[in-house]
């Protein structure tokens, strides 16, 4: 078990990131949050298998429709296990 933490830059809020970010998370059975930074970016922490976070920072390079990455920036970390499910922090 690992931790994802994710800074994803460039047109990444009001195109449902976090929104598409929580289905795909959940799809993939990992546990975490996702949040709008007031800098413009998205912040993800994820923590769940190496292969299933690697799915899912793979989808985070490329976003929902709409979006528009142009920087991701990424720590792994060891888990904790502080997570229960995978959800939006506002």
């Amino acid at each position: 078990m690992k931790r994802l933490h994710v800074i994803v830059r460039g047109r990444v809020q009001g195109v449902y990131f976090r929104a598409s970010a929580r289905d795909r998370a959940r799809q993939l059975g990992v546990t975490g949050w996702v949040r709008n930074c007031a800098d413009g970016s998205v912040e993800l922490v994820a923590e769940g298998a190496t292969e299933r976070l690697t799915q899912l920072l793979t989808w985070c390079h490329g976003g929902p429709p709409g979006a528009l990455v142009t920087d991701v920036e990424v720590h792994w970390q060891d888990a904790t296990g502080e997570f229960v499910d995978f959800v939006i922090r506002r």
